[in-house]
């Protein structure tokens, strides 16, 4: 039993330095040496040597110039398979003429699981800072393009009397959210002189499968230019309907 127990413990550690090396290359950076990736592990050069040549054996990392590898194939596979599908490749000019439209970087968002996950973030020609980028990964109830898209993922559409068109209504309990449906876009309270604001991207079913947000400083983007930027944005996901959730290829999150 005693041995079983040590074999277990030693697979586990073993898993647990593999995630240790792929994290290594979560910088911006595309391509580390045995030595970069040891640092970043806080691995002996040894154990990162081995761990490397086992995954690269198996697709997870691949060589790339002399003496430094990359993030292999295989990962971006395993990537394809998860949420909504985007061609970035198509969506990316619509997201710059955007963000070059509208002076601020341009984002376009999944959800995964309890994440809103940033794909790809267009900069715009000028006034462009670091605050304008958002994470990576972020909670969907703090992130405004999660904001986007749980509230519109959680609508139905009711006929009023008073218009001749079908007006959208949010069927929940938060005043904020039914809104937002109502408006067409999520704001999100400003965080550490920040402002968000995201609108949902529907596929050709009408399904919310994306968002695109853009933040600023909250003393730029105030009332009048959220105003002003809002319909550009929701026009801009009108054209990325059928670059959404079809058979396309997805992407690690890139910032152009």
């Amino acid at each position: 039993m005693a041995d079983l127990e040590q074999q277990r413990r030693s697979g586990a550690q073993a898993v647990e330095r593999a995630v240790a090396v792929l994290h290594a290359f979560d910088c911006d950076s595309g391509q580390l040496t045995v030595s970069d990736i040891a640092e970043r592990s806080g691995l002996p050069a040894s154990t990162t040597h081995r761990i490397v040549t086992a995954l690269v054996r198996g697709g997870m990392l691949e060589r790339a110039d002399p003496g430094s590898y990359a993030v292999g194939e295989a990962i971006a596979t395993l990537a394809k398979r998860r949420g909504p599908e985007v061609d970035i490749d198509s969506a990316a000019p619509h997201l710059h003429a955007l963000s070059a439209t509208i002076g601020i970087t341009a984002s376009l968002g999944i959800a995964d699981g309890p994440e809103a996950v940033t794909l790809y973030s267009a900069r715009p020609p000028v006034r462009w800072c670091t605050m304008q980028i958002p994470d990576d990964r972020t909670a969907l109830d703090v992130s405004a393009m999660g904001q986007a898209i749980v509230a519109f993922e959680r609508s139905r559409t009711k006929s009023t009397k008073s218009s001749k068109s079908t007006v959208p209504v949010l069927i929940t309990s938060s005043g904020d959210a039914w809104q937002a449906r109502r408006r067409g876009y999520v704001i999100s309270a400003p965080s550490q002189g920040v402002t968000a604001v995201a609108v949902p991207v529907f596929d050709d079913r009408g399904r919310v499968v994306a968002s695109i947000g853009v933040q600023a400083n909250s003393l730029r983007l105030r009332d009048d230019l959220i105003t002003q930027i809002t319909p550009i944005m929701r026009s801009t996901a009108g054209r990325l309907r059928h670059v959404v959730g079809g058979s396309a290829r997805t992407a690690s999150p890139q910032i152009i």
